[in-house]
């Protein structure tokens, strides 16, 4: 397997983890580290902690991963576009549409591979989930709730939770269902005296008819990642944080007890916990984007893909905002 040469634009929370994953996966060498702010947690190791993107790029990389700030998204993805760079960016893609599009078309038009790191796609329960969506295990699909809730994380600033939480449930959700979404409606609100929203409560339906809602919020005291697929057959719940599958089936023994065996609906069956491999999501994803540049198979989040995603983000803020549905 040929070795590429991988540089890191920023050394935060998110840098830190890219950082050690990188310098683990088998057919990438991390040569490089750049971060304005330099290095406080010693992420770089041996490694001379670079002032910039342009520093960054003079290293003769391959690939590089962006992992700074979303409003500095774009400047350093079309510098690396212009550089020949295969790129993964961190999600959002960036701050606005109009800013993921010249991004998107930037590495189009060079023929690169840009990526976006959505890394639920590669949570092992949410793969397991959709493997087994695919062969009709729970026949029709109804609906797809997610919900997301934590403290407030120090690290974002730029961002409301929307674009930084949010953001991965509608991602997932589509990849889930395979279908695009057609229509939201969202309400927030704003806690924390901060300029962007800490709570997002949205629902909508996607193209092929499934109704989906989504909590997120910074205001839990409690972390949860957690989503449901609820269909004719039973319901899978999917908990991120752990990578647990578990499977709720609809009853099939008669019910006994009068007061509830009137209700001609569904009723309690058996519940499975299913047991398969759990790898590390982040080293999953590297490993798609590296299998991707090398022209092996191409299992990334694609910049458009990044995209129709934070259009379905915007249109919920849009909507919260005026208080109508958004379609698309």
């Amino acid at each position: 397997m040929a070795t590429l040469r991988a540089g890191l634009l920023g050394v935060g929370m998110m840098g830190r983890n890219h950082a050690r994953v990188l310098r683990e996966v088998e057919g990438i060498d991390l040569v490089a580290i750049a971060d304005p702010g330099g290095d406080p947690h010693g992420v770089s190791g041996d490694l001379e902690v670079l002032p910039d993107i342009d520093a960054l790029i003079e290293a003769r990389i391959d690939i590089a991963v962006v992992a700074v700030p979303t409003r500095f998204h774009e400047d350093a993805a079309l510098k690396l576009a212009e550089a020949g760079v295969h790129t993964l960016v961190e999600k959002p893609i960036a701050h606005s549409l109009e800013a993921g599009r010249r991004m998107t078309e930037a590495f189009a038009a060079k023929g690169l591979v840009g990526a976006v790191g959505h890394v639920e796609r590669f949570n092992p329960a949410l793969q397991e989930m959709r493997r087994r969506l695919e062969d009709g295990a729970i026949g029709e699909v109804y609906q797809i709730a997610t919900r997301r809730q934590s403290t407030f994380p120090v690290r974002i600033a730029d961002v409301g939770v929307a674009k930084d939480l949010a953001s991965h449930d509608i991602d997932l959700t589509s990849w889930v269902a395979q279908s695009a979404y057609a229509s939201v409606f969202a309400q927030t609100a704003h806690k924390s005296g901060r300029e962007y929203e800490d709570m997002i409560a949205v629902t909508g339906r996607l193209a092929n008819g499934i109704i989906v809602n989504h909590l997120v919020n910074w205001l839990s005291p409690m972390k949860e990642r957690v989503t449901i697929v609820s269909g004719d057959r039973g319901a899978y719940i999917a908990d991120t944080t752990t990578g647990d599958l578990t499977f709720f089936a609809n009853g099939t023994i008669p019910l006994e007890w009068e007061s509830i065996s009137s209700f001609r609906g569904v009723s309690e069956g058996d519940i499975t916990r299913y047991a398969f491999a759990k790898r590390e999501p982040l080293r999953m994803e590297h490993e798609a984007f590296r299998d991707a540049v090398l022209g092996v198979s191409n299992k990334v989040v694609t910049m458009e893909q990044g995209l129709r995603t934070l259009q379905v983000v915007e249109g919920a803020l849009e909507s919260a905002v005026s208080g109508e549905p958004v379609k698309f």
